[in-house]
């Protein structure tokens, strides 16, 4: 006689910003784990269609202390995935107060409540943005020099799990991804995930934007080759109380890219040159750390990931971006993110 009866899961994992892109990718790994996953995710720039179905969804956020403290408590999380954040790095300068809060004060709220509860591993999401420039290629034994403020945010964090690892034991691994694409992200977000906008921009019949002369170059990385590796960790103790960069290898001008996504969306298009705003103009990472610790699997190549995102974005349409309504500073802000 047949057993009935579902395999027991493994255990019980919550997942901040489980309906934003990489929280969600991140979510279905888990389960087909079989872990048991909880998102909780406030939707301020995820989708609820991005939960897993066999997910438990809360709506709700990072700085409700009180929520975090019940659920906690209710759902006795063994592991903690915090990839809630407002990841628009560009706009961070222009947001100070909502970066540092979201970025930075939530994420203490995360870490007291795994400390409290006895959380066996803290899975963080960081940046490459902690580098800031002239460090290429981004290693990890490199000594992180942020120059915007969400690169500081993302650091500050690891340096407060690095304080709670030393006082109160609780383990952490820290993933540094990188310009991550893919099915599920946010194309209508104007201020960041730069193939999501011209994707978005083509099905309007608007020109792609790129600030500067698009000679800027970024290592673009396929979600589906990042997420399985970010599920996998807490299975693997030797990864605990390390940091990983995460992401491709190969590196992309903003203008190869530009023509890379029109091709594949098979449609015209022009390109439509901004004034250059302040950033890191060439930002690639250095991987062998990862590969030595994980079994990885080659990369998906950039035309192939870029064809699947398409098929995936002409499925779900449009997506109008949302104009950031809380700019805290208007000086030197881009003109085109002031209109």
């Amino acid at each position: 006689m047949m057993n009935n009866k579902s395999i027991k899961p493994k255990g019980s994992i919550l997942v901040t910003g489980g309906a934003g892109f990489i929280g969600a990718h991140v979510s279905e790994c888990l389960i087909q784990m079989n872990y048991k996953v909880t998102v909780l995710d406030d939707l301020s720039g995820g989708f609820v269609e991005n939960v897993p179905k066999t997910a438990k969804f809360i709506k709700g956020s990072i700085l409700d202390v009180k929520l975090l403290e019940t659920i906690f408590k209710k759902y006795k999380f063994d592991h903690v995935f915090h990839l809630a954040a407002y990841a628009a790095e560009g706009l961070s300068h222009f947001i100070k107060r909502f970066n540092y809060n979201n970025n930075v004060i939530g994420s203490v709220n995360i870490i007291n409540e795994c400390v409290k509860n006895n959380v066996k591993c803290l899975v963080f999401t960081s940046s490459i943005a902690v580098y800031g420039t002239n460090q290429v290629p981004m290693r990890e034994d490199l000594i992180p020099n942020p120059e915007d403020s969400y690169g500081i945010a993302k650091f500050t964090v690891e340096k407060e799990l690095e304080a709670s690892r030393r006082m109160f034991g609780l383990n952490h691994i820290i993933f540094r991804p990188h310009n991550v694409y893919g099915e599920k992200q946010n194309i209508g977000d104007r201020y960041r995930n730069v193939i999501g906008i011209f994707m978005n921009n083509i099905m309007k019949n608007r020109p792609l934007p790129i600030f500067g002369d698009g000679m800027q170059t970024r290592a673009f990385s396929y979600i589906r080759d990042i997420a399985p590796i970010m599920a996998k960790s807490i299975e693997i103790k030797k990864c605990y109380n390390e940091i990983f960069n995460i992401g491709a290898d190969k590196n992309y001008s903003v203008n190869q890219l530009a023509v890379m996504v029109g091709k594949t969306m098979g449609a015209k298009f022009k390109i439509k040159y901004l004034k250059a705003r302040k950033e890191v103009l060439h930002a690639y990472s250095d991987h062998k750390k990862i590969k030595k610790y994980f079994k990885t699997e080659p990369l998906t190549p950039i035309q192939q990931g870029i064809a699947q995102m398409a098929e995936w974005a002409k499925s779900v349409g449009i997506r109008e971006s949302k104009k950031f309504k809380n700019i805290e500073l208007i000086k030197n802000l881009p003109p085109s993110w002031k209109a």
